[in-house]
């Protein structure tokens, strides 16, 4: 297997663990592994290089600073790496840990009970990476020149991804997402390239705005083929929070469509802590003014779920790193089960992002609980008329599954079109 470049580091008073942990890492392809004997070592280890560490595995029981104590401290100091309790002690145990963890503020991605198994560290592996894609700097970012260009171009298009409810397999709502045309050179510019440049240089708005005129027009199109009660969600910066302003701004441009709040959800990524006043202002006036709010990604950044029951978000999107393998991940299967509850208690939808196996979706649904469920496995983001064609296939073959008395869609394997 091809070595990865991933900054790690054992923390265990166990040396033949450690030795363990090393190798099956090493068959994985991971290399360079630092190891600690006492978190008080590991904690020193990282201060002496804040931002090089990226995964961090922790046991709790331990003499002189235990993982319990690591890891507060960590969250103290903001570390961005990910971390991952690996115990030999009773479940109940591990679960309070883990729920202590992500108090602090810690980016806890999974729990290994020992003895170490190959799998669960080839899925952990994997979930490492799923929660990177939200770090990744290596696409080489649009410039404020470039940018610019793109906006007085009208280069800023919409691709669109739906949510289907899991009881009835309808279409419940469609996200959109920011793409920039870039002609002669294949395919449009992802995100990742542009957003953070937009954000730092003031042009955040200017493509935002760009963005959703060009999207409603599409909007009202696509009601007349998925039908009136179609949602339309898109992003929000935190940044954009911070402006007191926004709603109004918000209200103007639907207005002058005849689109009401309720028919909007703004969706807010969690990467970032909802801390400030006036972030917080705003959220509370969108809500106010019957616009849906939702958290984007979660599990992935600084909300906890006790922050959960106070903010008034109406529908909490689980980051896909929690969804990956989720019908044979025991900690992940925990964060769903108790967002579940969350959200039927507070009336909230819960939207599962990143399904990408019928096995991943089979257990979702075996829940028996509503949600909405989204990710490459139903249908990848597409243009407009992409997206009104794969829908007509959608209905037509759950009309047809229906009829059959069947589970419809991607349970039979006819996903994409």
């Amino acid at each position: 297997m091809a070595q990865q470049n991933v900054n790690t580091i054992i923390v265990d008073d166990s040396k033949s663990i450690r030795v363990v942990l090393d190798a099956i890492l090493n068959q994985l392809g991971v290399a360079g592994i630092a190891h600690c004997g006492t978190g008080l070592e590991a904690l020193l280890m990282i201060n002496s290089r804040p931002d090089y560490y990226q995964l961090l595995f922790v046991d709790l029981n331990m003499p002189e600073m235990d993982g319990m104590e690591l890891i507060r401290h960590l969250g103290n100091q903001d570390f961005k790496g990910s971390i991952v309790i690996i115990s030999g002690m009773e479940i109940r145990v591990i679960n309070l840990a883990s729920d202590i963890a992500r108090q602090n503020k810690v980016h806890l991605i999974g729990n290994i009970v020992k003895p170490i198994r190959v799998e669960e560290l080839e899925h952990i592996l994997t979930k490492f990476h799923y929660f990177n894609d939200h770090l990744d700097t290596s696409q080489l970012p649009l410039s404020k020149a470039e940018l610019e260009q793109a906006i007085s171009e009208q280069r800023i298009v919409p691709y669109y991804q739906p949510k289907i409810d899991s009881n009835t397999n309808e279409v419940h709502s469609i996200e959109v997402l920011a793409r920039i045309d870039n002609p002669g050179h294949g395919d449009s510019i992802l995100p990742i390239r542009f957003i953070k440049c937009a954000e730092d240089n003031n042009l955040i708005d200017a493509l935002t705005f760009q963005l959703l005129a060009k999207s409603i027009i599409d909007y009202k199109e696509m009601r007349e083929s998925f039908g009136k009660s179609l949602a339309l969600a898109f992003n929000l910066s935190p940044v954009q929070l911070n402006d007191l302003e926004m709603p109004k701004k918000l209200d103007s441009l639907f207005s002058q469509y005849d689109i009401g709040p309720s028919q909007i959800v703004i969706e807010v990524t969690e990467e970032w802590a909802l801390q400030s006043p006036n972030q917080l202002e705003t959220l509370n006036r969108l809500r106010m003014k019957g616009y849906g709010v939702s958290l984007d990604d979660f599990g992935t950044g600084f909300t906890n779920v006790t922050q959960l029951k106070s903010l008034p978000f109406s529908e909490i999107k689980i980051d896909r790193s929690f969804i990956t393998d989720i019908h044979k991940d025991y900690f992940s299967q925990v964060i769903v089960n108790t967002l579940v509850d969350i959200t039927q208690k507070y009336h909230c939808e819960l939207v599962a992002e990143g399904i990408e196996t019928h096995e991943e979706y089979e257990y979702l649904k075996s829940l028996k609980t509503r949600m909405l469920l989204q990710g490459y496995l139903i249908s990848k983001p597409k243009p407009k008329n992409e997206l009104i064609r794969w829908f007509h296939n959608w209905k037509k073959m759950s009309d047809e599954d229906a009829e059959a008395g069947v589970e419809t869609g991607v349970v039979n394997n006819r996903t994409e079109y």
